[in-house]
């Protein structure tokens, strides 16, 4: 079984051989964040795949993040080209949860909690962060907490 930065460096070299330049530059920028996360710190170690997977997610939300900046400033060719980067980042990261298994989670949570009101959002938080990781945006969860918490 290939961990999946051997994924990432078997699709680099298929990108490069297939002469697909957003594949491949995208790939090696996101290797290149991996190698850097894995020397970070006082001894160089390997990383897991959920470290990679980890590493990957904050790739794909800084295109998303750029691709929206571009916008704003009125380019969008290059807007389209961060979303385009996004997107293939996106095809290695684990399905997003919905909005109503996230909904569902977390009402599950707050019940079991028995928070309410806004205060409550720390001891919800703790329970919905393990079940999500990986699956919704901090965001999105923090977001879905006070709706549930306020609502």
């Amino acid at each position: 079984m290939t961990t999946l930065k051997e994924q990432l460096h078997q699709d680099l070299t298929a990108a490069i051989r297939d002469r697909d330049e957003l594949r491949s530059s995208t790939i090696r920028l996101t290797l290149s964040a991996v190698t850097s996360q894995e020397v970070a710190g006082k001894e160089k170690r390997e990383l897991s795949d959920a470290e990679v997977l980890k590493v990957i997610g904050r790739e794909a939300k800084k295109r998303r993040e750029a691709a929206e900046a571009f916008d704003n400033a009125g380019r969008t060719e290059q807007a389209a080209r961060e979303r385009a980067e996004g997107e293939l980042l996106d095809g290695y990261l684990p399905k997003q949860l919905s909005d109503e298994e996230l909904t569902a989670i977390v009402a599950a949570a707050v019940a079991e909690s028995g928070a309410t009101g806004p205060q409550g959002m720390g001891a919800v938080m703790k329970l919905v962060r393990p079940q999500v990781e990986g699956l919704a945006e901090g965001g999105r969860v923090a977001a879905a907490v006070k709706s549930a918490l306020v609502g």
